[in-house]
């Protein structure tokens, strides 16, 4: 299965994504491009702390294992700030793709 027929049902075209660091100015990104499949590749979960939030993310391992993802888990110690800058770079070297996940 690809991550385009994984995701199909969402509607991506006239979604509009807010970044909640800073409302003074609009910042304007580009969107990275999806990969066509999971397979192969190394996907971070990120637990940003929330309660409940592992349960979340446990499914999503198994989900992503069972799709060929090689999946590693990051934590961050608290959901109030950011996530410390040697985690970042730690996500940043080791993944290709990266899921942050909540749950409340």
């Amino acid at each position: 299965m690809t991550m385009t027929e994984t995701l199909s049902f969402v509607n991506t075209k006239n979604t509009v994504l807010l970044d909640p660091t800073n409302e003074r100015r609009v910042a304007t990104m580009e969107r990275v491009g999806r990969p066509e499949s999971l397979r192969g590749l190394t996907v971070g979960l990120l637990d940003i702390s929330k309660a409940r939030g592992d349960v979340f993310i446990d499914r999503l391992e198994e989900r992503l294992s069972e799709m060929g993802a090689d999946v590693r888990r990051y934590k961050k110690p608290t959901f109030t700030k950011p996530a410390p800058v040697d985690l970042r770079h730690e996500i940043a070297t080791h993944c290709q793709v990266v899921i942050e996940a909540l749950a409340d």
